[in-house]
This record gives C-alpha cells, sequence and structure tokens, in this order.
C-alpha cells in the first residue's frame, strides 16, 4: 500500500482498474450498505411484512445504483470536469420542459415520463449544480472568489433552477438548491459579508415572498405554528407524526409493530414519513442509531473532501455531503414539526427510484474524489471559462 499513499502518486500513471478498487473507502461503502438495509426493513414492515410493493423494487433499485456508484467511482475524474457545464445544461433543459410536458400529481408537475416510468429532473440538478459550481471555482483565481462581479455567474447557476422549482411548485427542491449552492459558495471561500447582506435582503423580500405562495404552501407555515388549528385537514399529518414517534418511546413498539403506520393512521410512511415509522418500531434507540450512520457518513465525507488537492474533486465531495445533509436535516425537522412540511424524503431510506439513484451517483461522485485524490489541475488546462 505504500505506493498508493506516496504523495503525488496520482500524477506518475494511470492506475489500472484492480487499484482504483482498492484505493475505494470500503468503510463507507458499508455505512451506505447499511442504510439502505435499514430502509429495506422499514418498507418491509410498512408493507405489513412483505416485500410487495416496496421493499422488492426497493432492492432492485440500490443494486442498479450500486453499480452505478462503482462506475461513477472508477471513472476518470477529468471526465466529470468536462461534463459539468453540459450536465447541468441538459439538466437546465429538462426542468424548464417539465413546465410544458411533466406529469401532474397532487397540484404540481414534477416529473417528466408517462405512466410508472417517470423521473424527477430535479434530482439530476442537485448534481448538476454541484458539478457546474465546482467547474467554475477551479477555474477562478483564488484572489478572485469574492469579487462582486465573479459571484453573478454562480448566483445564475443557483437562481435558475431555484426559479423552475418553485413554479412546478416545489418548495423543498427550490430550498434545497438554495442551500446547497450557498453553502457550496461559502466552502470555495465567498466572503462572509455576501451572506449578511443576503440575510438583510430575505428579511425585507420576505412578506413579498409569503404574497406570491400558494394558499397549500400557506397553510403549511400555518399549521407548522399551530397544528391543532386543523388537527383533521392541514395539521393531520404533523400531529399523527408526533403521535407516532411518542409513543416509540425509548426501545420502540417492535419490528411490524407500529400501530400508527400499521392501521394507516400515519401518511405517506413509506416515503416522506418513514422516519417516523421507524422511530415507532424502533424508538429512541434505533432512531439515533440511524442518525449515527448518517452522521459517520458525513464525517467520512468531510475527511476525504479535505484530503483531495484540487478545488473540483474537494467541492464536489462536499457539496455532495452538503446535500445529504440537508436532506437528513430537513426530512427529521419535518417530521417532527420542527419546520414546514415541505416533501423531502428520507435520502436511501424513502421509497423512492430517482432519489436512489441520484444519491447513488452522488456518493459515488465522493469515491471519485477520494481515489483521484492527489490529481492536480491546472488552471491552464481548464481553458476559457466554458
Amino acid at each position: 500500500m505504500s505506493m498508493f499513499l506516496d504523495e503525488g502518486y496520482e500524477e506518475k500513471r494511470q492506475f489500472k482498474l484492480s487499484e482504483k478498487l482498492i484505493l475505494i473507502n470500503w468503510p463507507f461503502l458499508l455505512l451506505i450498505v447499511a442504510i439502505v438495509s435499514f430502509g429495506i426493513a422499514a418498507l418491509y414492515s410498512v408493507a405489513g411484512g412483505t416485500l410487495e410493493p416496496w421493499a422488492s423494487r426497493q432492492v432492485v433499485r440500490f443494486c442498479l445504483g450500486l453499480a452505478v456508484l462503482f462506475a461513477v467511482a472508477l471513472s476518470d475524474l477529468r471526465w466529470w470536469l468536462r461534463a459539468a457545464y453540459p450536465l447541468y445544461g441538459i439538466a437546465l433543459v429538462l426542468l424548464a420542459l417539465v413546465m410544458v410536458i411533466g406529469v401532474e400529481s397532487g397540484g404540481a408537475r414534477r416529473w417528466l415520463g408517462y405512466g410508472e416510468l417517470t423521473f424527477q429532473p430535479s434530482e439530476m440538478m442537485k448534481i448538476a449544480l454541484i458539478l457546474a459550481l465546482a467547474r467554475y471555482y477551479q477555474w477562478l483565481p483564488p484572489d478572485k472568489v469574492s469579487w462582486p462581479h465573479a459571484l453573478l455567474i454562480p448566483l445564475a447557476m443557483i437562481g435558475l433552477p431555484v426559479m423552475f422549482a418553485l413554479a412546478q411548485p416545489d418548495l423543498g427542491t427550490a430550498m434545497l438548491f438554495g442551500v446547497v449552492g450557498s453553502g457550496l459558495l461559502f466552502l470555495a471561500g465567498v466572503s462572509w459579508i455576501y451572506y449578511f447582506g443576503g440575510v438583510v435582503g430575505v428579511i425585507v423580500v420576505l412578506p413579498h415572498v409569503w404574497e406570491r405562495l400558494h394558499d397549500y404552501q400557506k397553510e403549511r407555515v400555518l399549521t407548522f405554528i399551530d397544528p391543532e388549528r386543523d388537527p383533521l385537514g392541514s395539521g393531520y399529518h404533523i400531529l399523527q407524526s408526533k403521535i407516532a414517534i411518542g409513543s416509540g418511546g425509548l426501545m420502540g413498539k417492535g419490528f411490524m409493530q407500529g400501530t400508527q403506520a400499521q392501521l394507516n393512521f400515519l401518511p405517506e410512511k413509506h416515503t416522506d414519513f418513514i422516519f417516523t415509522q421507524f422511530a415507532e418500531e424502533m424508538g429512541f434507540i434505533g432512531a439515533a442509531s440511524l442518525l449515527a450512520l448518517y452522521l459517520l457518513v458525513l464525517l467520512f465525507i468531510t475527511y476525504m473532501a479535505l484530503r483531495c488537492r484540487n478545488t473540483f474533486a474537494r467541492l464536489v465531495a462536499a457539496g455532495i455531503g452538503l446535500c445529504l445533509f440537508t436532506y437528513v436535516f430537513i426530512n427529521v425537522a419535518m417530521v417532527t414539526g420542527l419546520v414546514p412540511v415541505v416533501g423531502v424524503p428520507l435520502p436511501l431510506v424513502s421509497y423512492g427510484g430517482t432519489a436512489m439513484i441520484t444519491m447513488m451517483i452522488g456518493l459515488g461522485l465522493v469515491l471519485n474524489a477520494h481515489v483521484n485524490r492527489g490529481v492536480r489541475i491546472r488552471r491552464e488546462e481548464l481553458g476559457p471559462l466554458w
């Protein structure tokens, strides 16, 4: 292994496939498998002790996602660097197409496809946005990161998908784009003064944003403040979620013994509220164990990002970590009543094909950054901005 630890070894020659496999962070991968296993078990339980209709499909999706993860992890880092802008452009076009030919469900257009063969372009955009911003800051000289004119392009990169997401409407995804994008700018070295100005700006425009929200979005915020105001309507979800979590106690009711989920009191029990179902059956200890696994994954990602010697790989890994953290934080805060219900799934656990595959691609990019952590990318290699 000493040859793999020699500083600058990645620049000496191209790795063989077997050497790349050795360089993969296998403990990190085992943590991913553990989290997905918790999710599959929860889907099995919530279906009443059967693999259909959710658990079996989730197993297939995870196996497919695992293959994609390895393909991404073992690919050439510079290919992703070159593909960053084209992928962003494709994702942006698909987001625009959603408004024209998207599949409507529940009063929102968020999917492309037909029948059961659908996918959410917004999931692709989460990865594309991270790649594009990382590519931009790989090109930009470090001493110009906080120049006002240097912020115009990354702000436009973030603002366009945010506007498309709000138009669908999908407030949760719009928030995710904004948080991940602004977080990456901060990690790239943008001055905190801009963030202070941004907070002041948000406070100023907040009343205007409130007026433009859809009625159901306003109702979600009001219900968050006082769930009891409509216990059988808009407040039903969060009240039932709190009942389920509280009834789980320290040790939980036991596997497949959660009454709120099994008796269908718990809404969206296999997607957005799956953490609630898990907490009811496994209790505080089980829920804390699942969150501890997420924390370990985030610590591994932080460690791998810090070891990268080029800005692109470092920001890609950090961006995926930030995206994962935001997903988990919003979902858990949502089902516990700390933030309004915005429809954000729990990554690697909630049922969903597009979300699973997208997250596995993101984790594959983290592993790719780790495998290629010693690669140096010189600015002159990139040529012009585009």
